[in-house]
């Protein structure tokens, strides 16, 4: 009876207790919602949830020219995730790539970029995945890449070349607007891991930055104020738009990786944030490629579907499989309708390279933004086998878009399209390569670990 009393006194103190604890404890709601913030930023539910998988659960397939490599669960699950990882063991896993078992992460995870994650920002970002998500017990597919790319000690050498370890900081002669797009673009949304181009051992290029890259079967493309190549005609209203909709009227739509990024990460970023990341990169500096006129700039309404409808013979495949497969959504004169876009002043249409027009052809576009999903069917292999297009269907219906609504410099052959099917020109130009260089690559640092072996015996 004594111990019911006491309870029955304390009761109404237990609020007031509750209250205070929640305030004082590390996932207090500030806390967790400062760390939400980083994880949106950060992008980190893109590339660790899988297609139709649990949220943060691992398994999302990251094609790269040295193989698929699988997304890690970064749930707290104990089993699983990184339930049993302390704030140090989390810091080293997000910022060099290391687990705590001493196993290397690839930096498909951009943990390059997360080195330079401010002290506060990571702190937040722990208690929010170890306090706020729901743990998975899901084991994603293990990545088993080739011979010499599955001996992950590799990295250790790859890390002392291109591992900053260095953490964000403000300088004296940038605005705090400019300092904070700087840590948005260059750490939190890491653009430069995919819109940096890749040397020979898969680390940026020097004095490229976000000079655009081949990722996959698509290309990420220069993000630098450059006004031929890059996106130096954009006014700061189309990148606005086209960072929080995947959308620039008359100029882009966010598709591939970045229609993910997107939808995951961009659209939820306050304004100011926005408005940041667009004056910083106002401020690099401007890389030059190969484009001789603005990619916007190319085309105009017209084409000849509506004098040919109807004809069954002695007719281009191009057109036929446009009038077919194309028109109805993107209008008989590719002046586009709706959410499906004009195919001329489009920087698909207009670009140096055909990959992104036939990557779209092949996977098609899907995001969802606001509660809206915006599509478009992808042809290629993954499509029904009655809307599926063949490789001579999307190679000609390429170069007529090309020819009538775009760069009419740009030609597609069979055998682009054959790659862009099997991930991309990088993946298939260089796999050879990368295998004898990654043969090297390895052996150098098994010598190395070999001989610091000795060292340490004999010392």
């Amino acid at each position: 009876m004594k111990r019911i009393a006491t309870l029955l006194a304390v009761l109404p103190l237990m609020p007031i207790a509750a209250a205070a604890w929640a305030a004082d404890m590390p996932g207090s709601s500030d806390l967790l919602e400062k760390g939400r913030q980083v994880a949106v930023a950060a992008d980190c539910a893109a590339c660790h949830t899988a297609p139709e998988g649990r949220p943060f659960a691992g398994g999302y397939p990251l094609q790269t020219p040295l193989g698929t490599i699988y997304s890690t669960n970064i749930t707290p699950s104990v089993k699983n995730g990184i339930g049993a990882y302390d704030e140090a063991a989390f810091a080293r896993a997000v910022r060099e790539g290391v687990k705590p078992d001493g196993t290397h992460l690839y930096p498909a995870m951009p943990y390059p970029a997360y080195s330079g994650i401010t002290d506060a920002d990571l702190h937040a970002l722990y208690v929010y995945f170890k306090s706020a998500v729901a743990p998975e017990d899901v084991s994603p597919p293990k990545t088993d890449l080739g011979f010499p790319f599955n001996i992950r000690a590799s990295m250790i050498l790859w890390n002392m070349l291109y591992l900053p370890y260095q953490r964000f900081a403000p300088t004296a002669e940038e605005t705090p607007q400019i300092a904070r797009g700087r840590y948005l673009v260059d750490t939190l949304e890491h653009c430069g891991t995919c819109h940096t181009p890749r040397g020979l051992m898969m680390g940026p290029q020097s004095g490229k930055d976000l000079g655009g890259a081949q990722l996959g079967a698509w290309v990420a493309p220069n993000i630098t104020p450059d006004l031929l190549s890059g996106i130096g005609t954009w006014s700061d209203e189309a990148l606005a738009s086209y960072l929080k909709t995947g959308v620039a009227a008359h100029l882009a739509q966010a598709a591939g990786p970045m229609g993910e990024v997107v939808e995951h990460s961009t659209q939820y970023l306050p304004d100011a944030d926005i408005q940041a990341m667009i004056a910083y990169l106002r401020h690099v500096p401007s890389v030059k490629g190969q484009a001789v006129h603005p990619r916007s700039e190319y085309g105009a309404q017209g084409g000849d579907e509506a004098s040919l409808r109807g004809l069954t013979s002695n007719v281009d495949l191009g057109w036929k499989t446009f009038s077919g497969v194309c028109a109805t959504c993107h209008q008989v004169s590719g002046q586009g309708r709706n959410q499906y876009p004009a195919l001329f002043h489009n920087t698909v249409t207009g670009a140096d390279s055909p990959d992104n027009l036939v990557a779209t052809i092949l996977f098609g576009v899907r995001r969802t933004v606001d509660g809206q999903t915006h599509y478009m069917p992808g042809f290629g292999d993954a499509a029904a086998w009655t809307d599926q297009l063949s490789d001579a269907q999307i190679t000609a219906v390429a170069n007529y878009v090309f020819k009538q609504y775009g760069n009419p410099s740009m030609h597609v052959s069979a055998s682009d399209v054959a790659k862009e099917r099997n991930g991309g020109s990088l993946a298939s130009s260089m796999q050879k390569f990368l295998s004898i260089l990654g043969g090297v690559f390895a052996l150098v640092v098994i010598v190395g670990l070999f001989a610091l072996l000795l060292r340490r015996k004999r010392a």
